[in-house]
C-alpha cells in the first residue's frame, strides 16, 4: 500500500464500506484466494463478519465462494477498469506502446505515480520463452523503478518527508507485496537519480525491481505540462544492460512519447459517461441483492463500492451530485461514501470535484489482471452441470482441430471421458462446427483442405458439400448438435462464446450418451441453459478484457 492514512477514520465513514475493502485487499495481496478462516486473520474481522461481507461480495459478483475459500472473480475488474477508464490513457496511448513495442521488439508500459508508489496501467508486451511484464495495478516502490525518479522529480519537501518516513515504517517493504526484498537498502541514492532524471528528462532500472530486469522511461506530458504518465522500454539482460537499452532505445522512445503527447493535446474531452446497463444500474443491482440475502447483505458496502463504478470514461470528475445521480443514492449516502474512499487513499477531492485515485486498481486487479478464459468459464461450467447434470467444456480452435481448455465432468457412472488438452477433428464436434461456422465460408474448407474429411463413425458427415450446408445452418442457427459423428452413442450440443468486440473465440458445449437426452430434449432444454450460461462467461469477458487481453489457450 502507498503511505498508510491517519488511523482514525472521520467520523462519518461507513464502517462496513471499510470492512468490505479490506476483504478485498487482503484476497489481492493473497493471489486472489484465501479462506474464510485465512480472511478473520488477514483482517482481524469477526467471522460472522467475514461470512456476510463475503457472501455480500458473491452475491455482487466480485468474489465467488468455492467450499470454505473466498476467490476473487472478474467482475470485480469493474472498479480497476472505472479509474482506468477516467484517466484515458490505456485508449489514447495504447496504440502507440504497441507500435514501439513492435519496433523495438521489447515490452513497452505505462505508468502512473500513486503517492510514494508506481502503478503500470498499460502494456505492450512481446511473446517470448523469457517474457517481461508487470501486473496492471501492481504497487512498486518508486525508487526501484525507472517511472519513479521521474515522478519523484517534482516531489515537494513534504512528499520526500512522506517517503522517508514510509521506507523506515516498513524497512522489509511489506506493502509492496509484488516485488521481491531490495538488494541494497531502501532508496539508496534516490533523491540523487531523481535530480538527475529531472535535469536529463529520462531514468533507469539497472536490476533494482528484479534481478535480470532492465527498463527506460521517459515523462509523457498532458496539455498543462505537467506529467500524466511514464513511459517505459522494458527488457532483459540477456538482450541488454541498462547502458546499451539507453543507446538503443532512449531516441525512439522519445520520439513515441512525442506522440503520445501530440495524441493528448489532440483529444477530445470525453463525453458523458454511459447510461446504466441492461441490469438498470447499480441501484437496481443492489436491490435485486438485498432481496436474495436478506438480512445478510451489508448494503451499506454495496452502497459504497457502486460509487466507485460511477466514475468512468467522460467521468473522470464528479460532484457529489452526478456521483448521487449516477448511482441512484441519497445525496447524504452517497456523501459518507465518498468520505470513507477518500480516508482510504480511493478517492481524491478538490473543492467541490471528487476524482478516483491509482489505488483502486489494488482491489483485485493486479491478480486478476491475467485471467485466462479457462478460469473465466470454468465457475460458469461447474454451475451449468449441477444443473443439467451432465458434462461441460469449452474448447478453442487449433489448427484443424479443437483443443479442450475447461471442462467440468459430471459424476454419472456413465460419462463422457475427455481431459483438458484433449484434442478432436473440428468438423466432426459439436464446439469445432460452432468455431467453423464463424469463419468466413473461404476459410472454413482451409480447416480440412490438408487432412480431408475421414469418416469416426457410420454417421460422419464427409462429404464437403453436405459439411458447408451444416455450418451455414448452424451459422444462422447459432448452435451445433451433433449426433454420434465423433464417436457412437455420444450427443454433444454447443454454442460460441463471444469476445468484447463480439469474435467467436471459443465454445461451449455439453455432451452426453445419447440415450440420455433425444435430439429435441437438447434444444428445448439444453439449449437455454447452455446460451445463458456462454451469456455468463461473455459478460465475465467483457469486464476481464476491457484494459487487460485475456489469453485464450
Amino acid at each position: 500500500m502507498s503511505a498508510p492514512s491517519p488511523t482514525q477514520p472521520p467520523p462519518e465513514a461507513v464502517a462496513p464500506l471499510m470492512r468490505g475493502i479490506a476483504v478485498l485487499r487482503a484476497l489481492s495481496h493473497a493471489a486472489g484466494t484465501l479462506s474464510l478462516s485465512e480472511l478473520e486473520r488477514a483482517t482481524g474481522l469477526a467471522r460472522a463478519t467475514v461470512d456476510r461481507v463475503t457472501a455480500t461480495l458473491a452475491r455482487l459478483g466480485y468474489v465467488r465462494l468455492d467450499g470454505r475459500d473466498a476467490v476473487l472473480a472478474p467482475r470485480l475488474m469493474e472498479l480497476g477498469n472505472a479509474y482506468l477508464a477516467a484517466i484515458r490513457l490505456p485508449d489514447l496511448l495504447g496504440g502507440r506502446a504497441a507500435a514501439l513495442a513492435a519496433e523495438l521488439d521489447e515490452s513497452v508500459s505505462l505508468a502512473v505515480a500513486d503517492r510514494d508508489g508506481v502503478r503500470h496501467v498499460h502494456q505492450a508486451t512481446r511473446r517470448r520463452a523469457m517474457s517481461l511484464s508487470f501486473r496492471i495495478g501492481d504497487l512498486l516502490p518508486a525508487e526501484r523503478t525507472a517511472p519513479g525518479p521521474l515522478f519523484a522529480a517534482g516531489w515537494t519537501a513534504a512528499e520526500w518527508t512522506r517517503w522517508r518516513e514510509h521506507r523506515a515504517a516498513d524497512p522489509d517493504g511489506r506493502d509492496f507485496p509484488a516485488v521481491p526484498p531490495a538488494a541494497v537498502p531502501h532508496g539508496e541514492g534516490f533523491e540523487r537519480r531523481a535530480a538527475e532524471a529531472g535535469r536529463r528528462g529520462w531514468a533507469l532500472d539497472d536490476q533494482l525491481v528484479a534481478p535480470g530486469l532492465v527498463a527506460l522511461a521517459v515523462p509523457v506530458r498532458g496539455p498543462d505540462g505537467r506529467i500524466v504518465c511514464a513511459a517505459g522500454v522494458v527488457s532483459h539482460t540477456s538482450r541488454h544492460s541498462a547502458a546499451s537499452l539507453r543507446d538503443a532505445a532512449l531516441p525512439r522512445l522519445r520520439a513515441a512519447v512525442h506522440d503520445m503527447e501530440r495524441e493528448l493535446l489532440a483529444a477530445r474531452p470525453a463525453g458523458p459517461g454511459p447510461a446504466p446497463g441492461p441490469d438498470g444500474g447499480p441501484a437496481a443491482r443492489i436491490r435485486a441483492a438485498k432481496g436474495e440475502l436478506g438480512r445478510d447483505f451489508v448494503e451499506s458496502l454495496a452502497r459504497g463500492l457502486s460509487v466507485l463504478t460511477a466514475f468512468g470514461e467522460g467521468r473522470d470528475t464528479l460532484t457529489l451530485s452526478a456521483v448521487a445521480e449516477a448511482t441512484g443514492l441519497a445525496r447524504a449516502t452517497a456523501r459518507r461514501a465518498l468520505i470513507t474512499l477518500e480516508h482510504l487513499g480511493y478517492v481524491t477531492a478538490h473543492e467541490r470535484d471528487f476524482r478516483l485515485t491509482p489505488r483502486v486498481l489494488d482491489l483485485g486487479h493486479p491478480p486478476l489482471s491475467r485471467t485466462t478464459l479457462a478460469a473465466v468459464a470454468t465457475p460458469h461450467l461447474a454451475a451449468l452441470v449441477t444443473r443439467v447434470h451432465d458434462s461441460a467444456s469449452l474448447a478453442v480452435l487449433a489448427g484443424d482441430d479443437i483443443q479442450y481448455t475447461a471442462r467440468v465432468a459430471t459424476g454419472r457412472i456413465m460419462s463422457v471421458d475427455i481431459t483438458v488438452g484433449t484434442r478432436f477433428p473440428a468438423y466432426a464436434t459439436s464446439m469445432g462446427r460452432v468455431l467453423l461456422a464463424a469463419l468466413p465460408p473461404a476459410r472454413r474448407a482451409e480447416r480440412w483442405a490438408g487432412t480431408g474429411l475421414r469418416p469416426l463413425t457410420p454417421r460422419t458427415v464427409t462429404d464437403p458439400g453436405e459439411l458447408g450446408a451444416v455450418l451455414e445452418s448452424v451459422a444462422r442457427a447459432g448452435y451445433a448438435l451433433v449426433d454420434e459423428e465423433l464417436e457412437e452413442g455420444l450427443r454433444s450440443l454447443a454454442v460460441p462464446v463471444r469476445d468484447r468486440a463480439g469474435t467467436v473465440v471459443a465454445a461451449v458445449n455439453v455432451a452426453m450418451h445419447s440415450v440420455r437426452r433425444t435430439r429435441a430434449q437438447c434444444v428445448d432444454e439444453l439449449l437455454p441453459q447452455l446460451r445463458a450460461t456462454a451469456g455468463r462467461i461473455e459478460a465475465d469477458l467483457r469486464v476481464a478484457g476491457r484494459f487487460s487481453p485475456v489469453a485464450t489457450a
